[in-house]
């Protein structure tokens, strides 16, 4: 398959659609850090780009050899984002409640290395699935459209980011409450969507 103009769209189309999801916990992390400094956006924008990019190559490898087993543990992937996205989302919530006590002593807890790879994670694990999509692709193009998802990832991302940072900052600490219900309601939208639809 050559490297068409149609099949960079359907590359960058396939990359805003996925996106979506890191978007939104991009902007409940600007919601979260107002504060966040230019490069720590670029390395959460980058970490998103970056799963966004290595979920469907594993699936597409998956797809040309391990297809039985492939197929079996698809069914898990919403239940596996769920499960992430309330932990982290539960977390925020929570963290919300706490910094309450006093409104004009706020903290909000900075974004650790640790939550941003299960955020990661839980906003990429659907995107396996699009190994199935691509299966046809040789492999260069394959590696091609997973860069192009990735690049389109990134630029949503730190988009994201910048627009919860800019809410965030007027939010005080219902930022963190509303970032933790914008997680929680990612990974229902994920199970419901994967499980009965």
């Amino acid at each position: 398959m050559g490297i068409t103009f149609s099949f960079i769209l359907f590359s960058v189309v396939l990359g805003v659609g996925l996106a979506m999801d890191a978007f939104s916990v991009s902007m409940a992390n600007g919601l979260k850090e107002p504060s966040m400094s230019k490069k720590k956006i670029c390395v959460v924008a980058f970490a998103y780009a970056a799963f966004q990019a290595i979920m469907p190559m594993i699936g597409w490898v998956c797809v040309h050899t391990i297809v039985e087993k492939f197929q079996s543990f698809e069914k898990f992937i919403p239940w596996i984002a769920l499960i992430l996205l309330l932990y982290i989302g539960g977390e925020m919530f929570i963290d919300g409640f706490k910094a309450k006590k006093s409104e004009e002593e706020v903290v909000l807890e900075k974004l650790t290395l640790k939550a941003l790879f299960i955020q990661a994670v839980a906003t990429s694990i659907d995107a396996l699935s699009v190994g199935f999509t691509i299966a046809e692709y040789p492999l260069l193009s394959a590696i091609i459209c997973n860069l192009i998802i990735a690049v389109t990832t990134f630029v949503i991302s730190v988009a994201g980011v910048l627009i919860g940072k800019k809410v965030g900052t007027k939010l005080g600490w219902k930022a963190d409450i509303l970032g933790g219900v914008i997680l929680i309601g990612i990974g229902l939208e994920i199970f419901i969507t994967g499980v009965f639809f």
